[in-house]
């Protein structure tokens, strides 16, 4: 009997261990989303964002004043000496720009920061036509929890996805909780926390669906993990651990 009552327990624990398809898959309503037009979200400067601006004009030598030299003197296409020459957005929400002065850019996309960096090109006389590009060359995204490669990952992208940001750190392991990943998001000195289903493509049309610069994306452990952190580790340890007690009950009914 009590030989019976352990093999009945370590297939209780097998099995409570096991995750199901419904736990595991990824936007199993995708069926529901499969045409959508997209609707790319406007990315708007933060402060500590580093920029790139970069001012042109018919006549490229005039627009030389109004762009930053770089540090080894001519055009450099590495991406950490971009940073170190950029603009760094003050606290104030300012970046101090060659001739122009301070310009006020938090809160503003990226296209309403260069057409009003144009328009001040313009209308103050210094150059005519001028146009002006301009990039965040520090958009980050930091994924912790249970992924293959935890970090904190940078993109130039102007707009990636969550999925393509877990993507970054390896995806999720088999013990991370798909059913509730969090997103914890910072703007305008509001944090926010949401909560995202990974097996359900509803949120697809949902401010969480893109990254925005200093997300931070939680994926915590799935029951079975967390009932295998405690005093047994693993279901393996589990399957080991009965076979020694059935072992030594076998030896001491004999």
């Amino acid at each position: 009997m009590n030989k019976n009552y352990l093999i009945i327990i370590t297939l209780v624990l097998v099995l409570q261990s096991c995750a199901s398809k419904k736990n595991v898959l990824y936007f199993q309503n995708a069926y529901n989303h499969a045409i959508e037009e997209i609707t790319y979200p406007s990315v708007h400067v933060q402060v500590n964002d580093i920029l790139n601006i970069i001012v042109g004009s018919q006549m490229p030598e005039t627009s030389i004043p109004y762009n930053i030299q770089s540090l080894s003197g001519g055009i450099s296409m590495n991406l950490e000496v971009l940073r170190l020459q950029g603009y760094l957005v003050a606290e104030d929400g300012t970046i101090d720009f060659p001739i122009l002065g301070k310009i006020d850019v938090v809160g503003k996309t990226i296209e309403g920061m260069e057409s009003e960096i144009q328009r001040l090109l313009k209308e103050g006389g210094h150059l005519l036509n001028p146009t002006v590009n301009a990039r965040i060359l520090n958009s980050k995204v930091t994924v912790l929890g249970e992924v293959r490669v935890p970090g904190t990952y940078s993109f130039t992208e102007q707009n990636i996805t969550l999925p393509q940001a877990l993507g970054y750190a390896g995806d999720l392991t088999i013990n991370g909780e798909r059913k509730d990943v969090l997103l914890i998001r910072e703007e305008n000195g509001i944090r926010t926390i949401n909560h995202i289903d990974l097996t359900n493509a509803d949120w697809f049309s949902s401010p969480s669906y893109y990254i925005k610069s200093n997300d931070v994306i939680v994926v915590n452990p799935n029951n079975p993990k967390v009932k295998s952190a405690g005093f047994i580790g693993n279901t393996g340890t589990v399957i080991s651990v009965i076979s020694l007690l059935l072992t030594s009950l076998v030896l001491i009914t004999k």
